[in-house]
């Protein structure tokens, strides 16, 4: 505890002429009259300003707000959309030094050559254009060398910036403003890890492999590594760029890009969080190239389940529904106003099925879902911002490709797609095995959950378990009940219908009942396999 109190005393030391620059910074740009009242906000404008001028590390975190639909006004989240992450390329004698301390070799003994010119250069890596020693085509994508620096400085700043801050105005620690820093200083260092990236973009790889006009570079294992990575070369051009030139290809891309964006979503649960034109290629053979995995989201299967029921309950305008799915998403904290969440649910509905669903965004519905669940004490996950943000990306970016394209028709399709692989013979004996192995775990746990309910009750402690958790539990179990309920009516169809056909006396009319019982009961198996694989999205190869 005292090396932990010492070393963050020592840090926050080291970062005070950080933190000084910050704050005139701040105050220069009128910055700093904010924690006063929302009328002190300067202009959004120069809000971004402000951010491109502290650095990379506020660039990042500028880039993370521009995600808080459900908190920051319209106009601000397009100005942080807007900032700029690009910055000077460091030279190349740098560049080489660190590619050489990384991979343990001189330059010239991995690659035959090494452009020295970046094809790009952003606040956390500069990419390379190289042919290595085999005569592969590959791009080297460096880490900046003082980044670590940098990052640690900066968030040892913020830090102090909000002790500072909260000791002025106490009202800001109900924000809770220091979990949110480390929060974003975890992100920063996932993002920051090439090997975090390098597997995604293997997992991707392999569950996109069925999408034969999908193309994903595949990464140089033997050459990468925390701070390098080195991939193939994609020889294509951006898509927007392409599509000036080919207008009439662009129904085939978007369709393409809308079966993988959807298909990892649903299926795999690890998806592309950052889909703009500039990491989209269109190659010379026509199929698409996605790049730049740094940024990605992962649901696990409970959350694409709740997901699935969410997105059925705004089709079909079932305000009720799609609230219990959404607190099954999201953490409902004690205060949650579940009545004014149903009551903001019904009007997003209603805006919804009022227009023509050709003219309904999916990523301004989510945005609308999120800004209501905040004003009535959800606290929205991280992955449905990461949803939200690739649906407004992608089709803010299909508007430009193709202005006439109906992107919900394509959404339906794809849709349609993915629940007839529900049906798959496979897929049932998957589903079937899962059931039966939680029912057995089911059956194992319910009597102790049971009872450790039973003594809260007896102790008078049942009112510390949080309601709207409970009611948001209350949906999923009630489901369960329901479907197991299913189950052993149809079972017991089977089981009585079997043994009256094999069972004495050996009668006509005993045969006759069994097998129209045995008939009722595989009947009944395959309705109540229509009613959970319709909702169920199907198990991938992504990451849980």
């Amino acid at each position: 505890m005292v090396n932990s109190f010492e070393s963050e005393k020592s840090s926050l030391l080291r970062s005070t002429p950080r933190l000084l620059q910050i704050l005139r910074i701040l105050a220069r740009h009128r910055f700093l009259g904010a924690v006063r009242g929302k009328r002190h906000w300067p202009p959004p404008a120069e809000v971004r300003k402000t951010f491109e001028e502290l650095g990379l590390t506020f660039i990042k975190l500028g880039q993370v707000l521009a995600l808080r639909r459900d908190l920051l006004p319209e106009a601000y989240i397009q100005e942080l959309e807007q900032l700029l992450d690009q910055v000077p390329a460091r030279d190349f004698d740098t560049v080489r030094d660190r590619v050489e301390q990384e991979l343990g070799a001189p330059l010239p003994e991995i690659f035959s050559s090494f452009s020295k010119t970046p094809l790009a250069a952003a606040t956390i890596a500069q990419v390379h254009e190289a042919t290595l020693r085999d005569g592969r085509h590959v791009v080297v994508k460096v880490r900046r060398p003082d980044l670590e620096e940098i990052i640690a400085t900066d968030i040892a700043a913020m830090r102090g910036l909000v002790a500072l801050v909260e000791g002025l105005f106490p009202r800001l620690r109900a924000l809770d403003l220091p979990v949110l820093i480390g929060k974003f200083a975890d992100s920063l260092s996932r993002e920051t890890d090439f090997r975090r990236e390098a597997r995604s973009i293997g997992l991707s790889r392999n569950a996109l492999a069925d999408i034969p006009d999908l193309w994903i570079p595949e990464v140089v294992a033997e050459y990468s590594t925390e701070a390098i990575l080195t991939m193939e070369f994609a020889a294509g051009e951006r898509v927007n760029l392409y599509a000036k030139q080919h207008p009439d290809e662009m129904p085939k891309v978007i369709r393409t890009l809308v079966r993988a964006v959807l298909q990892t979503i649903f299926e795999e649960g690890l998806f592309h969080a950052d889909p703009h034109a500039g990491n989209i290629l269109v190659m010379p053979d026509g199929r698409l190239c996605l790049l730049d995995f740094g940024m990605t989201g992962e649901l696990d299967e409970a959350m694409r389940e709740s997901l699935t029921y969410l997105l059925e309950a705004v089709v079909k305008g079932d305000a009720r529904n799609a609230t219990e799915a959404y607190l099954e998403m999201a953490t409902a904290s004690e205060k949650v106003n579940r009545s004014g969440l149903l009551i903001d649910m019904k009007a997003v509905l209603y805006d919804i099925h009022g227009r023509n669903l050709a003219e309904v965004s999916i990523g301004d519905t989510f945005a609308a879902l999120l800004r209501a669940g905040s004003r009535h004490g959800v606290h929205n996950p991280g992955e449905f911002f990461l949803l939200t943000r690739v649906f407004v990306i992608m089709e803010s970016m299909m508007r430009q490709l193709d202005p006439k394209f109906d992107f919900m028709e394509a959404f339906r399709d794809q849709i349609i797609r993915l629940k007839a692989k529900h049906f798959t013979p496979e897929q049932m004996v998957k589903r079937t095995s899962h059931f039966l192995r939680d029912l057995e775990r089911l059956v194992e746990v319910a009597p102790g959950d049971m009872r450790n309910v039973l003594r809260h009750m007896a102790e008078g402690n049942l009112g510390r378990m949080q309601a709207p958790a409970l009611e948001a539990l209350g949906g999923r179990v009630s489901r369960n009940l329901k479907q197991l309920t299913e189950v052993i009516v149809v079972g017991s169809l089977l089981i009585g219908g079997a043994l009256m056909v094999n069972s004495p006396p050996n009668t006509d009319w005993h045969h006759i009942f069994g097998e129209a019982m045995v008939g009722a009961g595989v009947f009944g198996i395959f309705l109540v396999g229509i009613r959970a694989f319709r909702h169920v999205p199907a198990r991938g190869g992504g990451r849980r």
